[in-house]
């Protein structure tokens, strides 16, 4: 876009939903460099957090906090700018608004008062980290942060155990050993990946089977950051396909306990169901051998 059409653009009242870097400063777009300085107000959840990216870039334009807190009252504030002709960016403390941050509120109000609502596309730490997982995502839930009691988070891990896609969600550092606790527990041999500190000088990706990732973790000292997860949709077959998929296994030459726990680790196959499916198939062959 040339600065004609740029400035064209924003000559009219509306709100610009712009995405800001996640870790790395210099992630974040030429278009929206140009959106955060030729708008009114900036609104944001922490004007500390923001204020750092817009000094950055040089960046003069107003802040005014946005948050959940006070995203009702604030929304009626950011209405009678846009009446008087403003426009308007939102913007979150990193990636792009909306996705676990304040805002939709506002974008709906802005929405149905007729107004423009125009995204400023960039970096976002959900698709980033889909990008290097190395697993399944061409198809893919979001689900946010993990629940806090037990119960509901043993619930929604046997949600992402049910689903037949990929599913991610955010962790801070504090509760990432707890939440793996769980997961070892009840998704057993499920490929896992954890994105920390994602485009940050400290940033790490650590992948394999969910008890492997877990161990990796419980060694060290300090755990730090924030985390994007991400578990690979289950590999689950019907059980009308046990009987086909033991005697694969053993035409690989697996047998007995070993050929369980190959099942378990492939196709999330409970050691019981397959080793008595096993059994079955060796007496069978044995009664027609005799």
């Amino acid at each position: 876009m040339d600065v004609e059409s740029l400035e064209k653009s924003h000559c009219e009242a509306a709100l610009y939903v712009v995405a800001t870097p996640i870790g790395n400063l210099d992630d974040i777009t030429v278009r929206a460099i140009e959106t955060l300085r030729r708008v009114d107000v900036i609104a944001c959840e922490d004007t500390r957090t923001s204020r750092v990216l817009l000094n950055s870039r040089n960046i003069s334009t107003p802040l005014i906090s946005l948050h959940r807190f006070n995203e009702n009252r604030k929304t009626q504030t950011i209405l009678e700018r846009l009446q008087n002709g403003q426009r308007v960016a939102l913007i979150s403390d990193a990636g792009t608004p909306n996705i676990s941050d304040p805002g939709y509120r506002l974008v709906r109000s802005v929405m149905e008062a007729g107004f423009r609502v125009v995204p400023i596309p960039g970096p976002s730490s959900i698709i980033t980290a889909l990008s290097v997982a190395g697993i399944d995502g061409s198809s893919f839930v979001f689900m946010g942060f993990s629940p806090k009691k037990k119960l509901a988070l043993r619930s929604f891990f046997q949600k992402i155990d049910a689903a037949e896609r990929t599913a991610v969600f955010l962790e801070p550092a504090r509760r990432i050993m707890k939440v793996m606790d769980v997961a070892r527990q009840l998704l057993p041999g499920r490929r896992l990946v954890l994105c920390r500190e994602l485009t940050k000088k400290f940033e790490e990706i650590i992948s394999g089977e969910v008890e492997s990732v877990y161990e990796q973790l419980a060694k060290r000292d300090n755990i730090k950051g924030e985390f994007v997860v991400l578990i690979e949709h289950s590999k689950k077959v019907p059980a009308i396909d046990i009987e086909q998929l033991v005697l694969n296994l053993m035409q690989e030459g697996y047998s007995g306990k070993s050929l369980a726990s190959e099942a378990q680790r492939r196709y999330q196959v409970s050691k019981t169901a397959s080793y008595a499916k096993f059994l079955t198939i060796i007496k069978s062959k044995s009664e027609s051998d005799s």
